[in-house]
């Protein structure tokens, strides 16, 4: 019986996606808590959760899933390749998915909870006939909201006791959870000929690349504006003006990249994106400057 390659496992599992989902959980404590330091455990025990696991799972059911679509579109990839051999990707995708569930048994019925969902969202993304992604409006939601959101607020929820977030936590967690509706469409331009062939309508393949880089683009900043809009609503000026500062960066970014999305689309994800959930981060701290009871 052939056994995958190790370090072609790490690859299927692809660390460098676990960034956002911890990112969100992180913002989602700092809203949540005064006293993160009181609850390193869980803290720790969550970004494990939500990155390295339930993320890892996530990448492991996609890449079995778009097995064929690699195929065609990035043919080195492990399983294409054969570094994974035979229905191995499968049984990583279920095992992890199962590690995943036990370790969030862990952080109590909230925890547990928030990663069965998490859980559900990413097999139905990928898995047919349900198969999110073949629709890149639901597609990218799905993403958004799991990666950005149910994070954000499942940090929010577990640093403050299990109380329900405050309403402006809610808030952000909505809105970037929307930003990355459109972060999400920036992975999609690499690979619209092996989409095109394999009927998955991302929307570059749906609008076409010109068009799908202006939705991109204004889901990405409407969403800031917001943010910053309800921050000075909130008397918190300073707090705005960094987020306003980091918007700006990106729309400079985004000129050369609304002129050529498919060849600018990764240099945009690599110094765009960073300036986009550095707000993310602003804007938590700005929420518990306010107080938890806000």
């Amino acid at each position: 019986m052939n056994l995958p390659e190790p370090r072609a496992i790490l690859t299927l599992l692809k660390p460098i996606t676990w960034f956002p989902p911890m990112w969100a959980f992180a913002c989602g404590t700092i809203t949540g808590s005064e006293k993160i330091i009181e609850n390193l455990p869980i803290f720790f025990l969550g970004l494990l959760l939500t990155g390295p696991l339930v993320c890892a799972s996530s990448q492991a059911v996609n890449d079995w899933y778009d097995r064929h679509v690699d195929a065609i579109n990035e043919p080195n990839r492990p399983i294409p390749s054969g570094r994974i051999p035979g229905r191995w990707g499968l049984y990583i995708a279920v095992i992890w998915s199962l590690i995943s569930l036990w370790v969030g048994s862990f952080l109590g019925p909230i925890g547990f909870l928030a990663t069965a969902l998490a859980l559900v969202l990413a097999w139905f993304y990928s898995m047919p006939p349900i198969r999110f992604k073949n629709n890149g409006w639901l597609g990218n939601l799905a993403c958004g909201v799991s990666y950005e959101g149910l994070a954000w607020v499942t940090g929010a929820t577990l640093l403050s006791g299990g109380a329900l977030p405050s309403k402006p936590s809610l808030l952000l967690a909505g809105l970037y959870s929307a930003s990355a509706h459109g972060i999400m469409t920036l992975n999609d331009f690499k690979a619209i000929e092996g989409d095109r062939q394999m009927g998955v309508r991302s929307l570059p393949v749906q609008l076409g690349a010109n068009k799908a880089a202006q939705v991109s683009a204004v889901l990405m900043l409407v969403p800031q504006a917001i943010v910053l809009a309800l921050l000075l609503l909130w008397g918190k000026p300073i707090y705005a003006a960094v987020i306003g500062a980091l918007m700006i960066g990106q729309i400079l970014l985004l000129r050369d990249f609304l002129k050529r999305p498919i060849e600018k689309a990764l240099f945009y994800s690599g110094f765009g994106v960073p300036l986009l959930v550095s707000g993310m981060m602003v804007a938590a701290f700005a929420v518990n400057s306010m107080g938890i009871e806000s």
